[in-house]
């Protein structure tokens, strides 16, 4: 945790706006633009710690690095892309996309870079924030007010740490895979990377042929899933372009092929049947793609989506190169020139790479959150057993504040970036009544978010999460048994209907009333034929095909009655919502 009460600025630079975030990538740019479409909003400031936009896009840029989730579906709702070239975009084509989607809202002149946030104060009697940022490059301290404070700094962006003696001795260039050095050639190099999750298979297979031995390093079992990967063909690419409404339906069709694989994160017997389905199938793939002298080092003795599954990108068809070389023997100490075995043997590298993962399942390493009270943002999480959060991004004591990306929110089946959609438009949603002039400040209660947080976990416990494997998903807190901040435990249609209507009695709105300063109403009509026409197209679609895995799960009533029952009443609410406008 960082601790940075000792800030004292000799010449700081102050300033304000109504809306701040923490970080310019994704959930960033989404909360920028979104602002801008519902409300006509522009009145926010970015600050970004890295010298350009892009988030995990900007820090990633090893070779072979590309998204796991089809691109149809890595995307923004309200800016489909008709112009990705792979079904599985690089690096590079993300990083154009959300720069563009960037530019179309003219946030770049909202963003400041090389901007650490190293603390943020709620300050009751003006209900703002006071964030103190430090420019990287000249120590320069800006101390900026709020209304509104978001973080939207994500998972991936604390690498994680080889623990192995010795590192500080090795002579070659040693790096971890989000700080690429692309100033190292790699070409006939010895080379040595620790790891074999999803940066470790993307990685080796770019590298392999160029480099003279390639001796990588695996710390645990991952299931390799076939390829997905392929050139969009331009047939695609023109019809998305030049047919209104494709893209759409492609999002769509895509949005439910990957949701059906949430099935198999459950406990029941369909869940298990489904995992097991899936497993042999996998299971046989990966043994007729890769080395049989390496089947017992890659092949999982764990359940499929206890891990975050991998889709090979040519990991497995390289394990045959005569160059590599895959071991599991633990790492006695890093030499100068090379790693030192448990077993004595000592293997020589000019380079290391460490595709080791990062620091997840924790928050705010690197900058302090002060809420009411003066109580830091680990210290409510301390009170709670771990990081959490009411609906994935709000904290009770910490008013205005919202998480995106924040505790539970990442999925191990479709695009993260739904869930951050969907926190997008809730958070915006809870504000709404302030910005219509009906308060300033919306505080989430305690005890509603203690609720959510033990409901959660309850349902955690009933997902291929709790089965045993050490994921990233799960850390063990203080020595306790293990803390899920990471998982989702139910399906993304789930959370956009929990994001879909606020539980008003689970918030506290308070502070001066004023003018509303919404320039565009939200679209409570839209919600609501949207709501209605995806309930009875679900209804429809599975009875014209009963045979179907949708068809199975609808047909089971303790699966569809609650979620229609729900369905109906919020759309009644809606709906008497709608007329009385009308009325009025």
């Amino acid at each position: 945790m960082a601790s940075h009460s000792s800030i004292s600025p000799k010449d700081p630079v102050f300033s304000y706006s109504q809306f701040a975030c923490i970080g310019s990538g994704f959930s960033g740019i989404a909360l920028g633009a979104t602002l801008q479409r519902w409300y006509g909003i522009t009145d926010i400031r970015f600050f970004e710690k890295q010298s350009q936009l892009g988030g995990t896009w900007h820090i990633n840029q090893y070779p072979g690095c590309a998204c796991d989730i089809p691109s149809a579906l890595y995307s923004l709702s309200f800016e489909c892309n008709p112009n990705w070239t792979r079904v599985l975009p690089t690096y590079a084509e993300l990083w154009e996309y959300i720069n563009g989607v960037a530019r179309k809202y003219d946030l770049l002149d909202k963003m400041t870079f090389g901007a650490a946030v190293e603390r943020c104060v709620w300050i009751e009697d003006k209900g703002r924030w006071r964030m103190w940022i430090r420019q990287k490059q000249t120590g320069q301290v800006i101390v900026h007010e709020c209304q509104f404070l978001y973080s939207a700094v994500g998972f991936f962006d604390q690498p994680r740490e080889l623990e192995i003696p010795g590192a500080e001795r090795f002579q070659g260039p040693m790096f971890h895979s989000a700080r690429w050095r692309h100033d190292v050639d790699l070409t006939g190099k010895r080379v040595v990377v620790f790891g074999n999750g999803c940066t470790g298979s993307q990685i080796v297979p770019a590298i392999v042929d160029k480099t003279a031995s390639l001796t990588q390093v695996v710390r645990s079992k991952h299931w390799v899933y076939p390829p997905i990967d392929e050139k969009v063909p331009f047939w695609l690419m023109f019809t998305l372009a030049n047919v209104p409404g494709t893209m759409q339906l492609q999002r769509f069709l895509m949005f439910i092929k990957m949701e059906v694989e949430f099935i198999g994160f459950g406990d029941g017997k369909f869940a298990k049947a489904f995992r097991k389905k899936r497993q042999r199938q996998v299971e046989a793939y990966m043994r007729a793609m890769a080395p049989e002298k390496y089947h017992d080092l890659l092949i999982p003795d764990f359940e499929v989506g206890c891990k975050r599954r991998i889709f090979d990108s040519g990991y497995l068809k390289s394990l045959h190169n005569e160059h590599l070389r895959l071991t599991d023997e633990p790492v006695e100490e890093i030499l100068p020139h090379g790693l030192k075995m448990k077993s004595g043997e000592i293997i020589e590298a000019d380079v290391i790479v460490m595709a080791n993962g990062f620091k997840t399942n924790e928050f705010f390493l690197d900058c302090d959150i002060v809420g009411l009270g003066e109580e830091t943002i680990h210290e409510h999480w301390t009170s709670f057993g771990g990081a959490e959060a009411y609906n994935c991004e709000s904290l009770s004591g910490f008013p205005n504040f919202f998480l995106l990306g924040g505790p539970n929110v990442a999925t191990g089946h479709t695009s993260f970036l739904i869930a951050v959609e969907n926190a997008i438009n809730y958070s915006l949603r809870v504000i709404e009544p302030l910005l219509k002039g009906k308060g300033s400040v919306a505080e989430v209660k305690r005890e509603a978010e203690e609720k959510y947080v033990q409901t959660l976990h309850r349902a955690l416990q009933d997902t291929v999460f709790s089965t045993g494997c050490s994921s990233w998903y799960n850390r063990t807190v203080d020595g306790k048994k293990p803390w899920n901040a990471s998982a989702y435990p139910w399906s993304q249609a789930h959370h956009w209907y929990s994001c879909l209507f606020p539980s008003w009695k689970d918030w506290r709105l308070s502070g001066q009333t004023g003018k509303n300063k919404i320039v565009r109403q939200s679209h409570t009509l839209t919600r609501l034929l949207t709501l209605t026409t995806f309930t009875l197209g679900m209804v429809y679609w599975s009875r014209k095909n009963p045979n179907t895995v949708l068809a199975s799960l609808l047909a089971q009533p303790k699966t569809i009655l609650p979620w229609l029952a729900g369905a109906a009443v919020q759309s009644g609410t809606e709906a008497f919502a709608v007329i009385r406008g009308v009325w009025r």
